[in-house]
């Protein structure tokens, strides 16, 4: 089996954890040796993939004739995790490769970034109509008008892949444009991925999907990236303990909430320092805030951390926080347990359907998250039941069985629809 797959980041072009999960479900097909072309928006060059059966194009890479990929530029982009206000805000930051790997300002086709995912999308309609495929799958919104075009294009049955709706990015304020391109999308689609119980609920609710239409595939953790490091923030562990925060900053991921419960931790114990790793429209209001509350000397911004370095920054906590609002799933936690590291995660997440070894809490709950941090921190028995159950689970998990359910979307959509 060949799939066409289209996703807006891939390790290591990415910044989320929606290329994380992009990674793990090709790794584990690959197992199944099912062959993976996997278009991206733009990457600087193309590089062949360590993965047995992947292609990995940046359509700005691509010029097509019958059957051949031969490479050529296309100035658009799709920056990961912008709204359209942020794009605007942005866009005059980024810039593309040319052919000696030199950069150049980012030349727009258009105003906005709905644009950008147009021309995106009319580069996947010609690679659909070059290439043999037997299923497109496209994963999130920005991909969902290249799916439907590739679909159109070759006849070929679409998947969708939702990793979160705008309900969830937006904490429940939706941009009218994206939420009418996801809805498009996923009526069009022939089959729908959603990656807990959690989000097949808001696609359902708020979306107008058939319950039946929808087919869960959780996502899972690579434990084979697991490395036993010391890391140059040991100094900091001297004197303080580390609760991590590890994620976009932005409302979704509840960075507010955090700093909340960081100041009741702080009034408890004094020798923890909080550390806030990402990067996001949020990041200018939560170090003000910080400042405003009073605790900003406890408070640490490291900004963004290469997708190889993060093992590296879980070692050096003692305990990770997921404060999200409304979170799809969540890797980040299962992350953190196959780095032994204690975990307390929202109930407002996907992630808690597949987990129990870690605490679970209300996001808005502050008091309560903060106690069970505290009791985590000043009790090492507690911390320690926590980690060894904890890596039970999370070695339970994998992506071979993630993509093995994919693979079984795939075959009763292909015999379903009698393609």
């Amino acid at each position: 089996m060949k799939v066409l797959m289209m996703g807006w980041e891939f390790p290591p072009y990415n910044i989320g954890g929606l290329g994380t999960a992009c990674h793990g479900i090709v790794k584990g097909l690959s197992k199944h040796d099912v062959d993976v072309l996997f278009l991206l928006p733009q990457i600087p060059y193309y590089k062949e993939s360590c993965i047995k059966g992947l292609s990995l194009i940046g359509v700005n890479n691509i010029d097509l004739a019958p059957g051949k990929v031969k490479v050529k530029r296309m100035d658009a982009i799709l920056v990961p995790y912008f709204d359209p206000s942020t794009w605007e805000e942005e866009k005059h930051k980024y810039f593309i490769y040319e052919k000696d790997n030199t950069l150049k300002p980012l030349t727009l086709y258009g105003k906005d970034i709905f644009n950008q995912i147009q021309k995106y999308a009319e580069q996947c309609e010609k690679v659909a109509l070059a290439e043999d495929f037997d299923i497109i799958h496209a994963h999130d919104w920005m991909t969902f008008a290249a799916g439907v075009r590739a679909k159109e294009a070759s006849g070929k049955p679409l998947v969708i892949h939702v990793h979160a709706t705008e309900f969830d990015r937006t904490g429940g304020h939706p941009n009218q444009q994206i939420y009418d391109t996801e809805r498009w999308g996923m009526h069009t689609a022939d089959k729908i991925i959603s990656v807990s119980n959690f989000t097949k609920g808001m696609i359902v609710q708020h979306y107008g999907i058939d319950p039946a239409k929808v087919e869960v595939v959780h996502n899972a953790v690579d434990k084979d990236n697991y490395v036993e490091t010391v890391y140059e923030f040991n100094r900091l562990r001297e004197k303080f303990k580390i609760v991590l925060f590890l994620g976009r900053i932005t409302i979704q991921k509840g960075p507010d909430w955090f700093l909340h419960i960081a100041a009741r931790i702080l009034h408890e114990r004094k020798d923890v320092m909080f550390v806030f790793v990402g990067t996001g429209d949020m990041e200018n209001r939560i170090i003000e805030q910080a400042a405003t509350m009073g605790i900003a000397n406890h408070i640490i911004f490291a900004g963004h951390i290469p997708y190889n370095f993060i093992d590296k920054v879980y070692q050096v906590a003692d305990i990770y926080i997921m404060p999200s609002i409304s979170e799809p799933f969540g890797i980040t936690p299962l992350e953190a347990m196959k780095n032994k590291i204690p975990t307390i995660i929202s109930k407002q997440s996907g992630v808690a359907e597949v987990v129990n070894n870690c605490v679970k809490l209300d996001f808005w709950d502050c008091e309560k998250i903060a106690k069970e941090a505290i009791k985590i921190l000043n009790n090492p028995e507690l911390k320690e039941r926590l980690v060894n159950g904890a890596l039970e689970e999370v070695n339970n998990l994998n992506w071979d069985d993630s993509a093995a359910k994919c693979i079984t979307v795939y075959n009763n959509v292909l015999r379903d629809s009698s393609w």
